[in-house]
């Protein structure tokens, strides 16, 4: 089999005249006839996706708008937690260990939250795949947003697909070409520099994190993950475009095993379709399919592939496909969805000349989604139960007590008061299950009971002193005695506890 060359994939001719439908001289990079020859990887083929013009496009604008307006954005939105927390909405404060999102916060020790919502996300996930396909891909993912983006910024400067393509043959010294290019390549830099500000953005208040930034105060950090977040978008969303869903992301060689007979998908109805030819005004349909071999559907693909080749695994489900193919279909008069979302069964029982409906309602589907609605719930149930205050102890181990000139045994520990309320609370701390224990909090005033001021949204550490009489210490059974140390809330009345030894004398 012939070899084919690079020009073979992206130098084409429009070809039209008065009477024959338009057509795109265009090869897809993965074609069936190609697929099965290929024994090795092959060098990226550059695509020059045409422009869409349609429903699918228009949802896809919408999404890249609002996705892209969220992560932008998210960061400079205000929200007032008081006078001593930070009053960004929506801030990951790994100086102090906090997670911030408006009204929420997570605590290092309440790490499992994230976890909760990274596992609702993946069955969520799996729950849309078992509906609609990679439609994740297709509109909302990261790569897909940005890589829409890019090629937008590079239609900008250098036109839609045919004078892309011209472009491509000058040689790269011209300076029309070298302007375009130079201006393409500057303006995806910037929006790397933008995506990696951003993000940084999200780890300190960015007000003054972009004062520094711009002022060159900023932490040297900042400046080191800004360049690689900005480099990472250039490079996977303006230079690597498809190569990174085909060969880099995982997800489509799992989503298949999501995926069933009544999955919708991005598809090409054969049965309609075939057998396909170019189609003059004036001839007759009958005795052939609708499509007219334009080609249309190839050169808006931004994986540069032919949908008329059946599922395949470069496939976003980005549907511009369908746009392009009902824009030809209106053209020449034929009923639009040539090209659409449907599934395998559908299609087999069209072939049959049965009717088969889209069954939401099904095994896979009920799966998914009991199990995420199992997880939601254990969530939810977590969150409003989880506990406002919290202590933890710790037993100094030289010397393990004490015995005082009255006989009483001392022991010492280090406590964390741990106070999650947005103002500082009065707190309370009781050592229970241990006969005639005192609580003294070192470095509070005399007579104060074992309580002790925790400021706000803190952990504060305390040095405290457990002591018990000599009558009482002379009682306990062993040499360690499990008892509780409790702390108590005493505006709320909310308490955490936490089981820790009291060491003694040998009997």
């Amino acid at each position: 089999m012939t070899a084919l060359k690079p020009d073979d994939y992206i130098h084409s001719d429009f070809k039209a005249d008065a009477q024959a439908t338009p057509r795109d001289d265009v090869k897809p990079v993965n074609s069936a006839a190609v697929r099965p020859n290929r024994l090795s990887y092959v060098g990226r083929v550059a695509i020059h996706p045409k422009r869409a013009k349609g429903t699918y496009r228009n949802i896809k604008w919408a999404v890249m708008a609002i996705t892209l307006g969220i992560y932008y954005l998210l960061p400079w939105i205000r929200y007032d937690r008081g006078p001593d927390l930070p009053n960004q909405g929506v801030l990951i404060d790994l100086e102090n260990n906090r997670y911030f999102f408006f009204w929420l916060e997570i605590w290092p020790q309440e790490f499992y939250f994230i976890t909760g919502l990274l596992i609702v996300s993946a069955l969520a996930l799996f729950l849309f795949t078992a509906i609609a396909g990679r439609v994740w891909c297709g509109y909302a993912c990261p790569q897909t947003v940005w890589v829409d983006l890019m090629i937008s910024l590079e239609r900008f400067w250098q036109g839609d697909r045919n004078e892309r393509l011209k472009l491509e043959k000058m040689r790269w010294w011209i300076p029309v070409r070298l302007y375009r290019k130079t201006m393409t390549h500057l303006s995806w830099m910037l929006v790397g520099v933008a995506t990696g500000g951003a993000l940084v953005f999200y780890f300190r208040d960015a007000p003054t994190l972009a004062v520094e930034l711009l002022n060159g105060t900023a932490p040297y950090y900042s400046y080191v993950f800004l360049a690689i977040f900005a480099t990472t978008t250039y490079v996977l969303g303006g230079l690597s475009r498809e190569q990174v869903c085909t060969y880099m992301c995982p997800w489509p060689r799992i989503q298949a095993a999501m995926t069933d007979r009544h999955t919708l998908l991005v598809s090409y109805r054969t049965e309609r379709g075939e057998p396909r030819s170019p189609h003059k005004k004036g001839e007759t349909w009958e005795g052939r399919g609708d499509c007219v071999d334009c080609k249309a559907c190839v050169v808006v693909c931004p994986a540069g592939i032919d949908i008329r080749d059946g599922s395949q695994l470069e496939c976003i489900q980005c549907a511009l496909c369908i746009d392009a193919c009902n824009d030809v279909m209106a053209k020449v008069g034929r009923p639009q969805g040539l090209i659409a979302y449907e599934t395998v069964a559908k299609q087999e029982a069209q072939a049959c000349g049965k009717h088969e409906p889209f069954q939401l309602i099904r095994p896979r589907t009920v799966l998914y989604a009991g199990v995420l609605a199992l997880v939601t719930t254990i969530l939810l149930v977590a969150w409003f139960n989880r506990k406002l205050v919290e202590v933890n102890a710790l037993h100094e181990r030289n010397p393990p007590y004490v015995q005082l000139s009255d006989g009483s045994i001392r022991n010492a520990y280090t406590v964390k008061l741990l106070n999650k309320r947005y103002e500082p609370r009065e707190m309370e701390l009781r050592a229970d299950g241990l006969p005639g224990a005192k609580v003294t909090i070192v470095g509070e005033p005399a007579g104060s009971s074992g309580r002790a001021r925790v400021p706000t949204d803190t952990v504060r550490e305390v040095r405290v002193l457990v002591s018990v009489p000599a009558a009482d210490a002379a009682k306990l059974a062993n040499r360690s005695t499990n008892f509780t140390m409790v702390l108590k809330d005493i505006a709320s009345g909310d308490e955490s506890s936490r089981t820790i030894k009291f060491e003694s004398p040998e009997k």
